[in-house]
Formats: structure tokens, C-alpha cells, sequence
């Protein structure tokens, strides 16, 4: 009794009563955490498709360009996400934990890091986007396209570390809604101003693959200064103040205990991409236009669930700080299910219009004779992916993040890629397609191991 008075008058000066997280019953939780952030990870691939759709009317040449650049923009979500990753699960385990200090001096760490990484990837990206083309493709208009987007991409990169940082600040302390703001106003300026910069509407110069470049950093730099301003006026259980921007050598330990490995399980990701587009390259640029189509429209089915596991991630962190393990285990059961429904709709999408979504992006009747069974063989993976997303949740939200990266590793570089490189000389270009089913097979049955023997093992014995 003398606890729950505690816990529910603790600090009147400004800190709040118990987290919802501890309380709220979890599948409304879970809804209710996720929700926002699925709405606004919806938004965020409508505005990649739609870039794409703007950029296919240049030029097929101008839509590969776009795609060959996926892998470095991969690479900047892999360093700014993953980071976000470790800081998302330390600072809710220290919520639920109470320790304020530790909340606060987590946040001031985020920030710090972010301009770090920033810097690093801003002076890699414009100093070697030239060569990253003249490696890829002799193509000179694809040269000359990619390298007109990417230069833009990765010289403000900046603003997307911090939108990132802050809006993992948000997320962390469970103020989603707000979170989903910034990035469904990031995304709306975006897709506003890509035709404009485009194709030169409304007085403005016609900038070709440039102006999308230009677009996509402007809404990042909106949002990061709208996440600043919700997280100074609204997340009253942190405070951003500069003494707390000093790094600490055991708060970057504990962020990058989770955060590290989700860093390079990402950027597998972006390996895994560019040996996929030197694979599809082999046989026609028109491959890998299509493979960059895919990752544009699964987008549209995975961001959700991505948005889902920015919900779990804060409610399991925040239950293993409180002690909760009952809370743990709902949350990942609710989780698993709401990912596989998601992942159903798309399969079902995928599966009966693959020729309507190619035409989204002016494709060519060669492009629909390779992309239409590429969009149904891949699709057979995705309710098994779905599963596999949640797993990684709860390997981030309880400090295994080694074990996202083992998996990770596992699906991309071991089974994928190999396979990938196998069936297309066995038969063709439709197995590079089929190794996606193939990897995603061995990826959730190793997950499905690491769960019951780490996770669940690890949760009984609180």
C-alpha cells in the first residue's frame, strides 16, 4: 500500500504517476502505443513510393539510379536507427526502473552520439558518392542520376540522426502520438514537394532526381525540429539539458550493448541490398529497377509492423524493469499476432494485383515480365517475416541484441544472398526471387530457438 501511494505521488513537481505501460491491460496497450507509429510508418512508405512514382516518370534510368542508392540510405537508417534501438530500450527499462537521472542522462547521451555519427556519415556520403555510382554501373545517365540524389541524401544527413533521436525519445516514454506526428508531417512535406522540385512546378527550377533529393531532406529537417519541440514542451518524464550531453563511458556501453549489434544487423541489410542489385545487375539493370520497386512497395506492408515494434520494444523494456514477466510475455503473443494479420493483407495484395503496383511506377513491358512473378514468389515470406520482426523486439527489449544480429546474419548473408547467387545460375532470374521464402524459413525457425531458450528462460526465472 505504502508503494502504490509512492509510486502514484512521487515527485508532484513534474513527475508523472505510473507509467502506462505497467498498468494498462497489453493487447489495448499494444494498440494504443502502436497504432500512431503504424499510421505514421504508413504514411512514411506512401512517401517512398510516392518519391519513386515521380522519379519512374524522368526515366527507367533515373528509378534505377534511386534504387542503386537504397544501400547507402540503408546505411544511414542502420547507424541512426540501431542507436535509437539501444537508447529506446535502455531509457524505458530505466523508466520503469524509476531512475530519472539515468532517463535523462540516456536522452543527453542520444543526442550527442547522433551529432557524432551525423558528421561521420555527411563527410563519407559527399566525398564518395561519385565512386559508390562508378562502381556500380557504367550507365552514364544512371551515373549521372544517382549521384545527383545521393550527394543531397547524405550531406544533410544530419537532420535525420536527430528527427530519429528525438522521435526515439518520444516513443521510449510512450508518447507515440506525438511521435507519429513529426513523421506524418516529414513525410506530407515530402510528397509535396517532389513533383514541385521534380519537374519544376509553381515557379520553382526543375531539378530531375536533385529536387527528390532535396525534398526528402527538407520534410527530415520539419520533423526533427518538430520532434525538438515536442519533447522540450510535452515529455515531461526527461529532461534535455546540456549537462547531460557529456558522455558517459557506461551509459554508451549500455546503448550500444543493444544498439551495436541492431547497428550492424541494419547495415547487413545494406550489404545484402547491394550484393542483390550486382546479382540482378548481371542479368539487366531492369532487375534491379525492380528489385528497388519491391523494397519501395513491401515498405508498405512492413512499415507497420516495423510501427508495431516500436510499440513492443518500450512495453517489454519497460515490464523487464518493472519486473513484470506476465506483461512481457502478452506483449510478445499480441504482438506475433497483430504482425501476422498485417502481414496476411499484404501477401493477399501482393499475390492478386502485382501488375497494378508495378504500373505505379510507368513500368515498361519488360519490367512487368519480370517484376510480376518477382512480387508473387517473394510475397509466399511475409507472415513468417512478421513473426521473425517480433522476435527481434524482444531480443532489443531485454538487452540480447546480439541474438537480432545472429538472426540477421543468418537470413541475409548466410542462407540469402548464397542462395540468391545459386538459384540464378540453376534457374535464372525467378531464383533470385525464390532464395527470399528460402531465407525467411531458417530465419524464424532460429528465432523461434532463441526465443524459448534465451527469452522466455530468462523471463521465468525473474
Amino acid at each position: 500500500m505504502n508503494r502504490e501511494r509512492t509510486e502514484n505521488t512521487e515527485n508532484n513537481s513534474g513527475r508523472i504517476q505510473q507509467n502506462k505501460m505497467g498498468y494498462m491491460p497489453c493487447g489495448r496497450l499494444l494498440l494504443t502505443m502502436a497504432l500512431p507509429m503504424m499510421l505514421s510508418m504508413l504514411v512514411q512508405a506512401l512517401y517512398n513510393i510516392v518519391d519513386s512514382i515521380f522519379v519512374a516518370r524522368i526515366s527507367e534510368e533515373a528509378l534505377t539510379a534511386v534504387s542503386l542508392a537504397f544501400p547507402l540510405q540503408m546505411l544511414l537508417i542502420a547507424v541512426s536507427g540501431g542507436t535509437g534501438v539501444g537508447v529506446n530500450s535502455r531509457l524505458s527499462a530505466k523508466l520503469g526502473e524509476r531512475s530519472f537521472e539515468e532517463v535523462n542522462l540516456t536522452a543527453g547521451n542520444a543526442l550527442t552520439l547522433s551529432l557524432i555519427f551525423s558528421l561521420i556519415m555527411m563527410s563519407m556520403g559527399t566525398l564518395c558518392s561519385g565512386a559508390y555510382f562508378n562502381m556500380m554501373t557504367p550507365d552514364p545517365s544512371i551515373r549521372h542520376h544517382g549521384r545527383d540524389y545521393l550527394f543531397y541524401i547524405m550531406l544533410f544527413s544530419p537532420a535525420l540522426f536527430f528527427q530519429m533521436t528525438l522521435e526515439r525519445l518520444l516513443q521510449s516514454t510512450g508518447k507515440t502520438f506525438y511521435s507519429m506526428i513529426t513523421q506524418t508531417t516529414g513525410a506530407v512535406i515530402n510528397i509535396i514537394l517532389d513533383p514541385i522540385l521534380i519537374f519544376g512546378l509553381c515557379g520553382a527550377p526543375a531539378l530531375g532526381t536533385k529536387g527528390a533529393a532535396i525534398a526528402t531532406v527538407f520534410g527530415q529537417f520539419v520533423a526533427c525540429m518538430l520532434a525538438l519541440y515536442f519533447n522540450m514542451r510535452f515529455n515531461t518524464e526527461l529532461k534535455l539539458a546540456r549537462r547531460y550531453l557529456n558522455l558517459r563511458r557506461n551509459v554508451v556501453l549500455q546503448i550500444f550493448a543493444v544498439g551495436l549489434p541492431s547497428i550492424i544487423m541494419q547495415s547487413i541489410g545494406s550489404v545484402m541490398n547491394l550484393g542483390m542489385n550486382k546479382i540482378l545487375l548481371s542479368f539487366t539493370a531492369t532487375a534491379a529497377a525492380v528489385f528497388g520497386v519491391y523494397f519501395k512497395l513491401q515498405s508498405f506492408i512492413f512499415m507497420p509492423v516495423f510501427g508495431l515494434n516500436n510499440g513492443v520494444v518500450p512495453i517489454m523494456a519497460y515490464n523487464f524493469g518493472a519486473r513484470k514477466p506476465d506483461r512481457i510475455k502478452e506483449t510478445f503473443r499480441y504482438g506475433a499476432l497483430y504482425a501476422v494479420i498485417i502481414m496476411a493483407a499484404g501477401t493477399v495484395i501482393f499475390e492478386l494485383i502485382p501488375e497494378r503496383l508495378l504500373s505505379l511506377f510507368s513500368a515498361s513491358e519488360n519490367m512487368l515480365q519480370i517484376g510480376i512473378p518477382a512480387l508473387r514468389i517473394i510475397a509466399v515470406h511475409f507472415m513468417l517475416a512478421g513473426v521473425s520482426i517480433v522476435c527481434m523486439s524482444a531480443f532489443q527489449a531485454l538487452g540480447h541484441g546480439m541474438l537480432s544480429l545472429w538472426v540477421s546474419l543468418i537470413r541475409q548473408l548466410i542462407v540469402l544472398l548464397p542462395t540468391a547467387f545459386i538459384l540464378s545460375k540453376v534457374i535464372g532470374l525467378d531464383g533470385v526471387w525464390l532464395a527470399f521464402p528460402v531465407a525467411e524459413v531458417v530465419s524464424l525457425t532460429v528465432s523461434l530457438i532463441f526465443i524459448r531458450r534465451k527469452v522466455f528462460r530468462q523471463i521465468d526465472a525473474m
